[in-house]
């Protein structure tokens, strides 16, 4: 840190540092160098991911990173000094580069401080209001903290549980003013001003807080994260819940341990006290991986861009990061392609796109964008999307473009067809179609059909879904059809109902016979895949699907035509979705701790959990689990039965 400047300001070389202070010293002065020499001719260069991306292809150590944002921090804590012109560019690249990359490696301290000292010198008006406003709730907030502070460590220790801190804050101006902009607030609006974090000895006690928290105040529903079952990508591991205190103040409480407090403030720099200081080095620990893997790539890789491309797709797992000819950056999924890159730029350059140039070259529209790929767009005016781009693409954007475009193009056909059909068949019986329209004859039969407008009518049966003859009979006088054409049974009523342009959803079930027919869970009992299921056709909706042993199925049996037969299909991966569980246990210290962390043992994500006692003395634990499958779900039930103390 002290010699950061050292080779830029003054004739000292890095050969020289390397013989005074050794190569390890000089290898990060140099990158430090580097960075410093970076230059920028557009704005669109400015952009917060561009910046990252230059700054990371750079540095073939991270810790040159950490010294250069002790220097930023350093030189934005004496940024009154600079024009007010300085000022502002200086503090944006610190919120769009700096701060975001301190986030990137997990380092929350800093990152808190960038972001309020470039709060400060971009919006000085909205800072000072919000500073003001706070500073003079302050004393009253910290008041209520402390009053907080002393309730839970009572309460904690009560239950035997070892607290190694518990510390009490007023959330950082910046993090305000974020929060009244998302939600359109004013700060009057802000409940939540106040946080609580709970430090602990281990994970278990994070859970037996965390048990503790929500049997003596009340949790606010949907609020509850548990990041130390499943880690961010930053390494970031606590519990975060949010709970409403006795005067109906809400405050957020975030419960970790000693070594998980220290990697949230410090981030990947906390990996490194460990490493030198041969602490809490577990060859499997998850938590060291990550350092394990970037120490290997600095032995094994001599090109630092190689070296860098593998630690920012670590950083950024799932994305790449591209740019336009004239320098703007298109954030992608890994895996992207030019198609996914035109969507993202707009719809329409995503239908005209006929090819692409990436750094110059032509590819394949299926090519696999890579880091920093300079990607060109070749488009041509009137050109459409084929269906083919569906096997390749991976955006949400560019799949639901495609598919809403497709949608509409065969739509525009089908009903193009269904009135050919129809005006034919209508023919047999010396009808025109011009007339059955003119009388608002077709109006009326697409009602009964249970469509909206006649334009559906003839959709459903351009797609081959409504019979033609069908249709026709409704105009015809009985008498004057075939015999085989005057009846329909009550089960061909329903069919055609059920045979509307509804297609399969996301649910991984199917009507036996039919593969086309939009279907969806019933919300009064959610079954879950590999369960017993029945089909019932509803009035517009499609096929709903009921668990056999779901209450209102005996009611749904009084109309047996609508009862379908229905499979979950094999082979495909259903979504994971919300089950509630009711846990009934003796009323013990530690109980929900237990249960959650039986939950958590088995890599099932808890969405909310709360707990009462009932009148008889038992504890009641409410749960809201991820749940994939049927099987999934025995193996949850199968372990929280194991927790001792456990009734129902």
């Amino acid at each position: 840190g002290l010699l950061h400047d050292v080779v830029e300001d003054t004739e000292t070389t890095v050969e020289q540092i390397e013989g005074y202070f050794g190569p390890d010293i000089a290898h990060i002065v140099d990158g430090l160098t580097k960075l410093s020499q970076l230059s920028y001719t557009s704005r669109e260069e400015q952009q917060a991911e561009s910046m990252r991306k230059m700054l990371l292809a750079m540095v073939d150590d991270i810790r040159v990173i950490l010294v250069k944002l002790a220097d930023r921090l350093n030189n934005m804590r004496t940024l009154n000094h600079l024009p007010r012109e300085k000022q502002i560019r200086i503090a944006q690249e610190t919120l769009d580069v700096y701060a975001a990359i301190a986030h990137r490696l997990g380092m929350g301290r800093i990152r808190g401080e960038l972001e309020d000292l470039s709060f400060r010198y971009l919006y000085p008006e909205d800072y000072d209001r919000i500073r003001d406003a706070v500073g003079k709730r302050r004393q009253a907030l910290e008041s209520t903290l402390e009053g907080l502070k002393t309730r839970i460590r009572t309460q904690l220790e009560e239950n035997d549980i070892q607290v190694v801190d518990i510390q009490g804050r007023v959330k950082r101006l910046y993090s305000i003013y974020l929060k009244m902009k998302r939600q359109k607030v004013s700060l009057e609006q802000i409940y939540d001003l106040i946080a609580v974090r709970i430090i602990t000895t281990s994970v278990r006690d994070c859970y037996a807080a965390l048990g503790v928290m929500h049997t003596h105040w009340t949790p606010v529903p949907g609020r509850f994260k548990d990041w130390v079952a499943t880690p961010r990508e930053n390494m970031y591991q606590s519990i975060h819940t949010s709970i409403i205190g006795d005067g109906g103040q809400t405050f957020e409480v975030q419960i970790r341990t000693e070594e998980m407090q220290q990697i949230a403030e410090e981030g990947i720099a906390a990996h490194w006290k460990y490493k030198e200081g041969h602490r809490g080095q577990h060859p499997e620990d998850k938590t060291y991986r990550w350092l394990r893997q970037l120490v290997e790539w600095q032995q094994e890789v001599k090109d630092p861009r190689e070296f860098l491309d593998d630690l920012k797709l670590d950083l950024y797992p799932s994305e790449v990061f591209a740019f336009t000819p004239k320098g703007k950056v298109i954030e992608l999924p890994r895996g992207a392609t030019p198609v996914d890159f035109a969507y993202a730029i707009h719809s329409e350059v995503g239908h005209n796109c006929t090819g692409a140039k990436v750094n110059g070259r032509l590819v394949q529209l299926k090519y696999q964008i890579r880091n920093g790929d300079v990607i060109e767009i070749i488009t041509t005016p009137g050109h459409r999307p084929s269906r083919d781009w569906l096997k390749f693409v991976v955006t949400n954007r560019a799949l639901n473009r495609i598919r809403k475009w497709l949608r509409e193009q065969e739509r525009i056909e089908a009903i193009e067809l269904g009135k050919k059909l129809v005006e034919k068949e209508a023919g047999r019986f010396k009808l025109r179609l011009k007339k059955l329209l003119a009388a608002d004859l077709l109006p009326k039969v697409a009602s009964e059909y249970g469509f909206g407008k006649v334009d559906d009518l003839f959709a459903s049966v351009g797609y081959g879904k409504t019979p033609t003859r069908s249709v026709v009979s409704r105009f015809v006088p009985a008498d004057a059809l075939p015999p085989d054409e005057r009846s329909a049974s009550k089960f061909d009523q329903v069919a055609r109902v059920v045979k509307k342009a509804l297609r399969l959803g996301d649910v991984p079930i199917r009507v036996k016979g039919a593969d086309d027919l939009m279907v969806y869970r019933a919300q009064c009992c959610n079954p879950i895949r590999g369960e017993p299921v029945i089909g019932y056709v509803t009035r517009g909706k499609g096929v709903a699907i009921h668990a056999v042993h779901c209450s209102n199925v005996p009611g749904l049996k009084v109309n047996r035509e609508r009862i379908v037969d229905v499979e979950w299909v094999k082979g495909e991966e259903g979504q994971a979705y919300a089950v509630p569980l009711q846990v009934l246990v003796e009323d013990r210290p530690g109980a929900l701790a237990d249960v959650t962390q039986a939950i958590a043992a088995i890599k099932t994500n808890i969405r909310d959990a709360s707990a009462n006692v009932n009148t008889n003395g038992q504890g009641e634990l409410t749960f809201t689990v991820e749940i994939m499958d049927l099987k999934h779900l025995e193996r949850v039930i199968s372990a929280i039965k194991s927790v001792a103390g456990v009734i129902d």
